[in-house]
């Protein structure tokens, strides 16, 4: 893999991009203008752009926040969450009562969908969101409750499976530390985001319905910060990956700023083929 500077220059061979949010054009407490900057050129030159994030909010109030936090709409034609994906979830599994883990943000994942909160002992499933409170809170906490979980033979549909997330200078647990944990456990996972394949499809529809035309998978590039979750799902989809170094792995992969290259292909292991550029940031 080349290390590179430029995005116009990792961006040239491609027609269509599929980007993570978290880590690549927003940093949890706001947003990086340069990434942003670097779509809106290459949708400039005839590309096109999907957002593909595992937040557990709806793809809606994504764009929401991210355009309040001054980002141009001209960086994107569409996004995709993993709440998006729990809800169709939870819609076809026919669910009506769920024990729900998450924060306060993460309540309106029900909404219209005629799903009543309840304690683990009534619930139909599992839907985890977050942790209640992830700046105080350890996944180890929860463990009682999805053991029960586990005992019952409650599905888990995991709204967000990213293990961590960088907000600010704080790597914190996501909802995916729970769910790892209930697969351990030999409990059953929906993981309704990547690294996974049905999210992929779905941004790629959007990107295609917004050029008006299909896309060659040697044309496509997923851009993002995590091995586990953005190179392993772009590997998985069969397209190349980009990876952004200054995310959730920058404290394993960069020195002074600078990548280390070593260091990265010692912890994308086999995944290291997919990866055709590396960068600090998307500039």
């Amino acid at each position: 893999m080349a290390t590179i500077v430029s995005a116009d220059e990792a961006l040239a061979p491609y027609d269509v991009v599929l980007c993570d949010v978290w880590g690549v054009v927003f940093d949890g407490l706001g947003p990086v203008p340069e990434a942003a900057e670097a779509l809106r050129r290459f949708r400039a030159r005839g590309g096109r752009v999907a957002l593909i994030s595992n937040s557990p909010s709806r793809s809606s109030d994504v764009e929401a926040m991210l355009l309040e936090s001054g980002l141009p709409p001209a960086a994107w034609d569409g996004i995709v969450t993993s709440g998006d994906l729990t809800r169709r979830e939870i819609v076809e599994r026919g669910i009506r009562c769920a024990y729900h883990t998450g924060n306060p943000e993460n309540f309106d994942i029900f909404d219209g969908l005629g799903v009543e909160e309840v304690d683990i002992e009534r619930a139909d499933a599992i839907v985890a969101t977050a942790l209640f409170d992830y700046f105080t809170e350890e996944p180890e906490q929860y463990r009682e409750v999805l053991r029960r979980g586990v005992e019952r033979g409650l599905t888990l549909i995991c709204a967000n499976p990213d293990l961590v997330v960088h907000v600010g200078e704080r790597l914190l647990p996501c909802a995916g530390a729970l769910a790892q944990m209930y697969e351990e456990m030999g409990g059953e996972v929906f993981w309704a985001g990547k690294p996974h394949r049905p999210i992929y499809e779905r941004a790629l529809a959007i990107a295609e319905e917004a050029g008006g035309a299909k896309a060659s998978r040697d044309r496509i590039v997923a851009i993002g910060d995590s091995i586990r979750t953005d190179v392993a799902g772009a590997a998985g989809f069969g397209v190349d990956a980009i990876f952004i170094a200054g995310g959730i792995h920058r404290d394993e992969l960069l020195d002074a700023a600078s990548l280390r290259q070593d260091a990265l292909s010692r912890a994308a292991g086999p995944l290291s083929g997919t990866i055709v550029a590396a960068m600090t940031s998307l500039a």
